[in-house]
């Protein structure tokens, strides 16, 4: 597991303690860049690169078209609402799916997401694959978590298998199955992006 050193969050927060999401949220209101609050400590999240951004917003559209084809009732977001895990973590998904009554446009927590969609960068992956991997199937919504690799041009699809356990396949080519909701996008709608 991974740790974040306090010194480092201390320069940057000017607190001798962890935050709370509350804290956290009106703190980061305050902050030049982004961050995410993961166990009580803000990261950094730096800018994306030009692939990055490409496959995130590719990676929605063909979410949303998986969801309009399907007609389920759910909504794919892209980079903006968060995803809170108890009240020490509040990550910024690059993708989010929740299904039933849509939510207000005020709203910035999504409470019950389905599926979480992350597109890996230098920065940031050892957070995708370690404590985000833990704290989003600590969600009892969440049924899948994508963690889509720019650079090997593969999807790490982490399904809930049940309610203690979670089952793993990395997905080179051909389709990803994500039921629930009942859908199904495939990995040339994610990598062949121009």
């Amino acid at each position: 597991m991974w740790h974040i050193d306090p010194m480092t969050v201390l320069k940057k927060t000017g607190t001798d303690r962890k935050m709370t999401v509350a804290e956290f949220l009106e703190w980061a209101e305050h902050q030049p860049g982004r961050f995410e609050l993961s166990g009580g400590y803000p990261v950094a999240i730096t800018p994306p690169g030009i692939a990055h951004s490409r496959i995130k917003f590719a990676a929605c559209v063909a979410l949303r078209a998986a969801i309009k084809q399907a007609g389920k009732p759910c909504e794919a977001l892209v980079d903006g609402p968060s995803v809170a895990y108890r009240d020490e973590s509040l990550y910024i998904p690059d993708v989010a799916i929740y299904c039933g009554d849509r939510i207000s446009g005020r709203q910035n927590i999504i409470l019950d997401p389905v599926i979480v969609a992350e597109v890996t960068s230098p920065s940031t992956a050892w957070l995708d694959k370690s404590s985000k991997l833990v704290d989003y199937f600590g969600l009892p919504s969440l049924a899948h978590y994508l963690i889509i690799d720019p650079d090997g041009g593969f999807v790490i699809h982490h399904r809930r298998a049940d309610e203690a356990s979670i089952r793993t396949e990395i997905v080179r080519g051909g389709q990803v199955t994500l039921d629930p909701p009942g859908i199904t996008i495939t990995l040339s709608a994610l990598f062949e992006v121009e």
